[in-house]
């Protein structure tokens, strides 16, 4: 679930917020009490999973394929029908080829790096556009919640706190799972202090993503191009 909005308790908006629950701010925001909840957290938070629907239908369908051509030749086979043409090229093949042959070894790599590939796909997470958010304490029902924040949206959430810094004329900011790296430009003022004002005010906005593994941040500021 990706948490780019902040869910409110179902029922009449007009109901007080529950024990442990912050009124969001006037801009959306979840308040102070509940981000000083989810900054207490000290539980990890895993990365999401990728079903793999797209590898795992393109598994199934060729495999799916194959075995029911190799099936369809064999029954006709035991029905007193000849073997197809490439099933007997097929068994020739692997009868007198020598396995020092390059075909042979370029079958054997490919078969390899395919294999690796789908055990790759089966051991690693994937969803890398998704960052883990810390889960909160001390607020109830959320003991069972899983909260993603995608990083575009993260990305953005942290180029507009950089646009507001006196002297950035702009800012472009790239999230990674372990990185940050902000760029911007100032028109005006000195770079040392545009560069520790940015540090401060995006050092603090990524502390309030609440991400479970905190990233470190990278600032470059320079001058516009002339002309």
């Amino acid at each position: 679930m990706s948490a780019n909005t902040w869910r409110q308790p179902t029922g009449d908006s007009d109901l007080p917020p529950e024990p442990g629950q912050a009124d969001p701010s006037a801009d959306g925001t979840p308040g102070t009490d509940s981000l000083s909840a989810v900054e207490a957290s000290g539980r990890s938070a895993r990365r999401f999973w990728s079903t793999r629907r797209i590898p795992a239908a393109v598994v199934a369908l060729l495999s799916a394929a194959a075995i029911g051509l190799l099936l369809y030749d064999v029954v006709s086979v035991r029905a007193g029908r000849s073997a197809m043409r490439w099933r007997r090229r097929l068994a020739e093949e692997l009868a007198t080829r020598p396995l020092d042959d390059v075909w042979v070894i370029v079958g054997a790599a490919v078969a390899m790096a395919l294999g690796l590939w789908l055990f790759l796909l089966a051991v690693t997470p994937g969803l890398r556009r998704l960052l883990p958010m810390r889960q909160p304490t001390g607020i109830p029902g959320t003991g069972e919640v899983r909260a993603g924040l995608d990083r575009r949206a993260a990305a953005l959430v942290l180029r507009d706190r950089a646009v507001q810094v006196p002297g950035v004329q702009s800012a472009g900011v790239a999230v990674g799972r372990r990185k940050v790296k902000a760029r911007a430009r100032a028109h005006f003022r000195d770079l040392e202090e545009v560069r520790a004002d940015l540090d401060a005010t995006l050092g603090e906005a990524v502390t309030s993503l609440g991400l479970a593994r905190q990233p470190t941040l990278t600032v470059r500021v320079r001058r516009p191009k002339k002309g």
